[in-house]
């Protein structure tokens, strides 16, 4: 492809969501609008539409480069949509989940739907499901497995070790919520032998060391593995007493003044039946660090023991950066201009971390009105490099690092009535400016109403070569979510 090809001229006005426009029209192909702005260093190379219901709901993404292969919870088709990452073409839908589960006519009940967490390793995937089960599926065969965690919510974010023998999952929707930590598959032939090792649970007892506040409405959200201190990292949206007198109780669920935490997870020490964690102990490294100015969703580990944590107002109201800190050291620095993270993601092809931004702020004068982008910051200098407007709620994001794409769900714009909704529940609502009738973001950039995988890519080097190498890469101890 040309470079002039890859730099054409899409129909944009601006990226700032509340000035752009688009020429009014009933026809419109993918990969227009403020979605797909021509002066980004990250550019929209095509739409990817999913067969079967609109995208009304979806949670987390994830990609397997070494398979080429992009990977979404689709709580719309009950199931996990699989993109070939080479051809950028739907392979198939892994069905056998809960799907959409209405808590009224005009909300989606998130603890209780699914698919929700998911992830990969070489022939085994691993997603949760909203009845409380790990679903562990066969790549390569039509085998699976399913584990019940015994709770009565959703089985939601995920992340394994980088051998893949260990995963930890959150049952983020329990009160109190808590993880489960189980042996994984590895790189073992079939069939799964997926088996829970231990419980995770934070500290409730009443005191200085109290973490959880039962009916607080807190939660446990993205894990992530850091090779380097051999823990699990894990993002706590808001923590009680931190600072000293804040109440998370006083709002349940959030937002409110709260900051978050991370919790540090030795799975070489984990007792079975379970394990209780209160604040961080530094001759251990293990227990819930406070975070300040920051109540984080997301978690990806980037170079240098480097993490990035979803910071988001959705959590703390405060919060108006991102946040990344060294996983060794605990020193932190914030990212300036983007906030409102769910899940966020270190692509390592390019040394770049993207970020599904559905609680933006843009800051309008005189008020501060709320959208989702798609923010990408420099892992080395962790500055802002851009963001770009996608469809609402937005949250999900993920990488591949062999071929230099992002990969961004967008969801619908209209989508028919169904699993006791609403007929636009859930769909995008961020409307561009001067358009009549009026095309959403999500509809400009899919190039059609029922949303879209839009997938953009950075072109590290022009002319050297076409993304497509063989460098080594078992990508990514990652990252995603609270929800959505």
């Amino acid at each position: 492809m040309s470079n002039s090809t890859r730099r054409r001229a899409y129909l944009y006005a601006s990226v700032a969501v509340g000035a752009v426009s688009i020429a009014s029209t009933n026809a419109y192909a993918a990969c227009q609008g403020p979605g797909a702005p021509s002066t980004t260093q990250t550019l929209c190379t095509t739409a990817i539409t999913i067969p079967g219901a609109p995208l009304q709901s979806f949670d987390i993404s994830w990609v397997n480069p070494d398979r080429g292969e992009y990977y979404l919870a689709d709580r719309a088709n009950k199931g996990i949509d699989i993109i070939d990452t080479r051809s950028l073409t739907f392979k198939r839908t892994i069905g056998g989940f809960v799907g959409i589960v209405a808590a009224n006519p005009t909300t989606v009940d998130n603890n209780h739907s699914g698919p929700d967490g998911v992830e990969t390793h070489g022939r085994w995937l691993y997603a949760g499901d909203g009845n409380s089960t790990l679903k562990v599926f066969d790549l390569d065969s039509s085998a699976s497995q399913t584990i019940a965690t015994g709770g009565t919510t959703r089985v939601d974010e995920m992340a394994l070790t980088t051998d893949g023998k260990l995963l930890l999952a959150a049952n983020n929707a329990e009160d109190p919520p808590f993880g489960t930590l189980f042996r994984a598959n590895g790189d073992h032939a079939p069939p799964s032998n997926v088996a829970i090792i231990a419980r995770i649970n934070l500290n409730t007892t009443p005191g200085p060391g109290q973490v959880i506040i039962p009916g607080a409405g807190q939660s446990i959200e993205q894990p992530a593995w850091d090779p380097t201190t051999k823990r699990f990292i894990v993002s706590i949206p808001f923590v009680a007493n931190n600072p000293a007198g804040c109440n998370p109780a006083a709002n349940p669920g959030g937002p409110n003044q709260c900051d978050g935490g991370l919790l540090f997870v030795d799975p070489t020490t984990v007792t079975s039946p379970s394990t209780t964690y209160g604040f961080f102990d530094p001759a251990t490294n293990t227990g819930v660090l406070k975070l300040h100015s920051c109540g984080p969703n997301g978690a990806s580990v980037g170079p240098h023991d480097h993490v990035i944590l979803g910071c988001t107002p959705g959590n703390n109201v405060a919060n108006t950066t991102t946040q990344v800190i060294n996983a060794t050291t605990k020193n932190f620095v914030n990212v300036g201009n983007i906030t409102g993270s769910d899940e966020v993601w270190f692509n390592k092809g390019d040394n770049r971390y993207y970020l599904g931004a559905s609680k933006m702020n843009f800051n309008v004068a005189p008020t501060v009105t709320k959208g989702s982008v798609l923010g990408v910051v420099n892992a080395g200098s962790n500055f802002l490099i851009e963001t770009i407007p996608s469809s609402t709620n937005s949250h999900s994001v993920a990488a591949d690092s062999k071929r230099n794409l992002i990969f961004l769900p967008e969801v619908c714009t209209l989508a028919p009535a169904a699993n006791g909704l609403n007929a636009n529940v859930g769909c995008d609502t961020n409307a561009i400016v001067g358009t009549s009738p009026a095309v959403t973001v999500g509809q400009a950039v899919c190039g059609g109403t029922n949303g879209c995988i839009a997938v953009y890519r950075h072109k590290v080097d022009d002319d050297d070569h076409d993304g497509d190498d063989d460098h080594d890469d078992h990508d990514h101890d990652h990252d995603h979510d609270h929800d959505h």
